[in-house]
């Protein structure tokens, strides 16, 4: 990439100046008048080199041109280009330095993208590494609830970021099939209990909201739960079995709708009841070599000997935590997946501190795994009435908010003239992506406060605006299939204009996909494809493709839009459709 060559440059100029510089900040000026990469290497080195920081910055500014200018009759000052595609070097304020880049390597990037594809963007980064991303993680008998849809929608997108990186990637999903939140339930669906055990996933929300209710009101209630709570895992009444049988097969179905819709398939799916039980077995063995310890009837792990804090793994009533869970899921993971180089868990950052202690007590177990495994927090989804609670039956599921912005869209589009199937798909489409593109907008560890109307706003910053964008990019192409279909070889394929900020940006992608990936942060993809959809919309506005005198440049310059806006929305794990 442009950026490495840069690197290099300055780095040479650096070492014939006596600077040894193992590493050089090349970014991106905040406004494009500014150039296309700016260092502050100068700044950096004055002290050593005992000068000040412009006349450091003249000095290195004097042997890149040196450099670049080596076997070359063109010249700087005159207004030609030098060669590598960089076109000006001009020192800013007190050593800065920047770079322009030449419409030469725009043009060459604009065929280089039309060449890639679907293919554009990627890296080999993380070549021959086997990655697992564990997220969503819904508990069956209780329902989908928004913040599920978070932990989807950021572990997707890391998912493909990785892939886009090289890696070969496994889904997994962690689910809690026993527990206190499953007695509950069971509790409740007692009390509607029908002979043909015909539920739905509407009588389990209503049975949970209702065993949830009793558990803190009514004493003889709890006492239940509890009993039920053993007799579940247990597996020793053949009555309870059945119900908890169809409530878990009733809950599964019902979350792989919700995974097809949102676009995830999932190679692994992980229980509480049953890889989870291994954790036990864990604890028991490492009791004896003073990991653990029993406290009060309990065993515990004791985190204030590591700057943390105490936590149960096995109930004075004999039963495992989640935290016990957690060792046996962990277990099974690198079982499933021997050749695992991470793992990767993407929760709520509600269970920061839980993930501290459950790590620290791993460490002392299984010193490998941990350190392969990474846990990455997300913010909460909230809206103006605050938090949801699944336990006051007041949760809004992760359906009924995509379907809420589904109706929203459709009454937006209602008078496009589209088959109303297609409007339905466009809809859905363009409603996940609404919520999605709002979940990862902000740095992965924000609360976000979710705004339907802005949400599905076709203009400024949302998901749907970048869904329009492409829309209308692949619009512009239909008009003109022949000449479009034509792939450059080069950019000496184009009869070329004068560079426009859509080129200044396309380049970009592959460098913010690398950072994307490297810092586990979508948000940056999500920031750069507004940013490029707010140039080309301009461009748009402001210029003739078709029937023009670059007509062939401009519409391959607009293919390359509709290329990394594709790859992109890929990326945050939004569709791309052709119409809107």
């Amino acid at each position: 990439m442009i950026q490495e060559k840069l690197t290099d440059l300055i780095k040479g100029a650096l070492e014939n100046l006596n600077i040894e510089a193992k590493e050089v900040l090349l970014e991106h000026p905040a406004d494009l008048v500014n150039g296309d990469y700016s260092t502050n290497a100068a700044l950096v080195y004055a002290k050593a080199l005992k000068m000040k920081p412009r006349e450091v910055a003249e000095k290195i500014v004097t042997e890149l041109k040196t450099e670049l200018g080596k076997g070359q009759t063109s010249n700087l000052e005159r207004g030609l280009t030098f060669r590598d595609g960089i076109s000006k070097i001009e020192i800013a304020g007190g050593g800065f330095i920047n770079f322009y880049l030449s419409p030469e390597f725009f043009a060459e990037s604009v065929a280089e993208i039309v060449r890639g594809a679907d293919n554009f963007g990627r890296n080999k980064n993380r070549r021959g590494e086997k990655v697992m991303v564990e997220y969503t993680d819904p508990n069956p008998f209780k329902e989908f609830h928004i913040g599920h849809l978070m932990s989807n929608a950021v572990g997707e997108s890391i998912a493909r970021l990785f892939e886009f990186s090289g890696a070969k990637v496994v889904r997994a999903c962690w689910q809690g099939d026993v527990g206190l939140h499953v007695a509950k339930a069971i509790w409740g669906m007692k009390r509607v209990v029908r002979k043909d055990l015909r539920f739905n996933i509407y009588d389990l929300g209503l049975a949970y909201t209702a065993g949830a209710k009793a558990y803190e009101t009514d004493t003889k209630a709890k006492s239940d739960i509890e009993e039920l709570n053993r007799k579940i895992f247990e597996k020793s009444d053949p009555e309870i079995n059945k119900l908890y049988d169809e409530g878990r097969k009733i809950s599964l179905a019902h979350f792989e709708e919700i995974y097809k819709k949102l676009g995830t398939k999932f190679d692994h799916y992980f229980f509480e009841g049953r890889e989870g039980r291994d954790g036990e077995k864990i604890v028991a063995e490492f009791l004896k070599k003073g990991v653990f310890e029993k406290s009060e009837n309990a065993v515990i792990f004791r985190g204030e000997r590591f700057g943390l804090h105490t936590r149960v793994f096995i109930t004075s009533q004999g039963l495992p935590t989640y935290e016990t869970k957690e060792l046996g899921l962990n277990k099974a993971k690198f079982e499933a997946e021997p050749d695992l180089a991470q793992s990767v868990i993407v929760t709520a950052n509600e269970q920061d501190d839980y993930f501290k202690v459950v790590l620290k007590a791993m460490e002392q177990i299984y010193p490998a795994i941990t350190q392969k495994t990474k846990h990455i927090s997300h913010g909460m989804l909230r809206f103006a009435s605050g938090k949801m609670s699944s336990r006051l039956g007041n949760v809004i599921t992760g359906e009924s908010l995509i379907t809420a912005v589904e109706n929203l869209v459709i009454e937006k589009i209602k008078d496009r003239d589209l088959p109303p199937e297609e409007k339905q798909q466009i809809a859905e489409a363009v409603a996940i992506g609404a919520i999605k593109y709002s979940i990862l907008r902000a740095g992965i560890g924000s609360d976000i406060i979710y705004d339907f109307e802005k949400s599905i706003s076709f203009e400024g910053d949302s998901g749907p605006y970048l869904e329009y964008t492409y829309a209308r990019a692949r619009s512009v192409l239909r008009k003109q299939p022949t000449t479009n279909n034509r792939q450059p070889t080069t950019a000496g394929s184009y009869k070329v204009g004068p560079c426009t900020n859509v080129e200044r940006l396309l380049y970009r992608f592959p460098e913010v996909v690398e950072r994307a990936a490297k810092e586990f942060e979508p948000h940056y993809v999500a920031t750069y494809l507004i940013e490029l959809s707010a140039a080309f919309n301009n461009f748009y506005a402001h210029s003739k493709i078709i029937g023009s005198d670059e007509e062939e440049y401009r519409l391959a310059l607009t293919g390359a839009v509709s290329i990394i806006l594709k790859n992109g929305l890929y990326l945050l794990g939004i569709q791309a459709p052709e119409r809107m």
